[in-house]
């Protein structure tokens, strides 16, 4: 399927359209589907010139009928309607409309993206707070691991940063002093630099951790085990470490990301300063942190006692 489909140079041509790892990934994911589903359907393998504006339309009921997410058809929409723009670049097809084009889109409901309230916030920093001192008073051995955790989970908190770009952090990109600091986020999504300042709760997590920070050489600020680069997945073991003490499931570490935006846009921070800390480059994607959600909806109700 590969070399009749020539996934590895679509997949070098993403790369040079600074396209995220995640998008390329999921692009590539997409059109392998669409490949499995159009051999089943046609009893044929398919190759380029069979990507047609009838499959992808036969596609899209497919994916109706099985109740796909609108989500979901929408990006394999958007995977194939890349896909076939590059064959046409590559020489691959010739002089073709784009088969998506005319496909439209499938309608999504406008929904909030899920974060935590006023009160899960204050628990979980309770939480992080009291087994940080736990570890520090009786357990001298998982004390670095639980004030690298926490300073994993405050980092989110309050500085929104994602999984790739806490993992990729440097001590370099720190700038820091008792009274004010920032982080320098050097490889954001579409590689967009950004600095975000940091509170006094960020900052003391920091500098609690690098007290204990093996003196090692490596410029990474957060170690694993073995002194090397922390992976995604203790970022997501640090969130879930912390949420889970308080009876809280299914927490993300995007969660926490949404909660820090959330939070801003609740204490009145305008769009254009929400989107800037958080390396957005559409106010549209911002926005939709002014959704209301089912606890916005049960306070303005509730509203109507008082």
């Amino acid at each position: 399927m590969t070399d009749t489909l020539h996934l590895d140079e679509f997949q070098a041509y993403l790369l040079t359209e600074d396209r995220s790892p995640v998008t390329i990934t999921g692009y590539l994911g997409d059109v392998r589907l669409f490949a499995q589903w159009y051999e089943g359907h046609y009893r044929d393998a398919l190759i380029p010139a069979s990507l047609t504006n009838e499959a992808v339309r036969n596609y899209k009921q497919h994916l109706l009928d099985q109740a796909a997410k609108p989500k979901t058809i929408n990006r394999r929409l958007a995977a194939l309607a890349a896909y076939a723009h590059w064959l046409e670049q590559a020489g691959y097809v010739k002089n073709a409309r784009n088969p998506v084009q005319g496909v439209k889109a499938v309608k999504e409901a406008a929904l909030a993206p899920k974060w935590l309230d006023k009160k899960q916030r204050a628990a979980l920093l309770r939480a992080i707070d009291k087994e940080v001192d736990d570890a520090m008073r009786r357990y001298p051995r998982l004390r670095l691991m639980y004030l690298r955790d926490a300073a994993i989970v405050k980092l989110i908190l309050f500085a929104g940063l994602r999984v790739g770009e806490i993992i990729q952090l440097r001590m370099s990109d720190l700038v820091l002093d008792e009274r004010k600091g920032s982080v320098i986020v050097r490889e954001g999504k579409g590689t967009k630099r950004r600095e975000i300042p940091l509170n006094v709760k960020a900052r003391k997590a920091i500098f609690d951790y690098l007290r204990v920070r093996p003196d090692v050489d490596t410029d990474y600020l957060l170690l694993g085990q073995r002194n090397e680069a922390i992976k995604s997945k203790t970022v997501q073991r640090s969130v879930a470490r912390f949420t889970e003490s308080i009876g809280l499931r299914d927490v993300t570490p995007h969660t926490l990301r949404h909660t820090f935006a959330k939070s801003l846009i609740d204490s009145g921070v305008s769009l254009d300063k929400v989107a800037t800390l958080l390396g957005h480059s559409n106010l549209n994607t911002t926005r939709i942190y002014t959704t209301p959600c089912l606890n916005d909806l049960e306070d303005a109700i509730n509203g109507l006692d008082k």
